[in-house]
């Protein structure tokens, strides 16, 4: 007799899309993107609750939300919108990078298992984060995301002096949605079963981040 699919929801808004992703408990999965802007902060739970549909939440094993880098507003929202479903069900959360999913997600571009990732930020800098990717393995990050001057990035990729991809990441960043899905199935399947606790928004250049809270692409339980 086969098991049970895991049940996950993952949600995706640190870009003025909405992305949504989820495995099914026929194990069924789907995934959905919509532009919605400024209005996200306005609409995200009426899309929520329609992709959800006439299931229960209660069906939900775990929950992924992307935390960031990305924009701040979008990027809070989901988190806190990941955190509080995530206490009401007591249910895990997984908190995963935006450029871990998006590594995840251009996996076939990396080269000599490198993808170099980096998306732009304020004030001419740039959030940049190196991942060694393989088919089928989580990413593992070579140097967590963060923020640099372009320059500097360029002479930090030229000083390993190894084959690699890069990938320029946009704000469309819906389409993570399922590969935020997929790297926290990854973690379930070994057994972590973390609180929403730990699961943090990183905003790279708001205030608040300091290098000490910078999160790794999937935090350690």
């Amino acid at each position: 007799m086969q098991p049970a699919p895991v049940v996950g929801l993952a949600i995706h808004t640190t870009g003025p899309q909405l992305g949504l992703a989820a495995r099914w408990p026929d194990g069924t999965t789907t995934d959905q993107v919509w532009d919605l802007g400024h209005q996200l902060s306005t609409d995200f739970h009426d899309y929520l609750q329609g992709f959800m549909g006439d299931r229960p939440w209660t069906i939900l094993d775990y929950l992924a939300v992307a935390t960031g880098p990305g924009g701040f507003t979008g990027t809070r929202i989901g988190v806190v919108a990941a955190r509080t479903l995530a206490q009401q069900l007591r249910v895990p959360l997984f908190g995963v990078s935006s450029l871990a999913a998006a590594a995840w997600t251009y996996r076939d571009r990396a080269i000599d298992n490198g993808l170099a990732l980096q998306m732009p930020a304020r004030r001419g800098e740039y959030h940049v984060a190196f991942y060694q990717v393989s088919a089928t393995q989580t990413p593992l990050p070579i140097l967590n995301d963060c923020v640099m001057a372009l320059e500097d990035w360029k002479l930090w990729l030229e000083a390993r002096d190894r084959p690699h991809g890069l990938v320029e990441v946009g704000d469309q960043l819906g389409k993570d949605a399922r590969s935020v899905l997929e790297l926290a199935e990854q973690v379930w399947g070994q057994g972590d079963r973390r609180s929403w606790e730990a699961t943090l928004p990183y905003y790279g250049q708001h205030p608040v981040d300091s290098p000490q809270s910078r999160p790794p692409a999937i935090e350690p339980p």
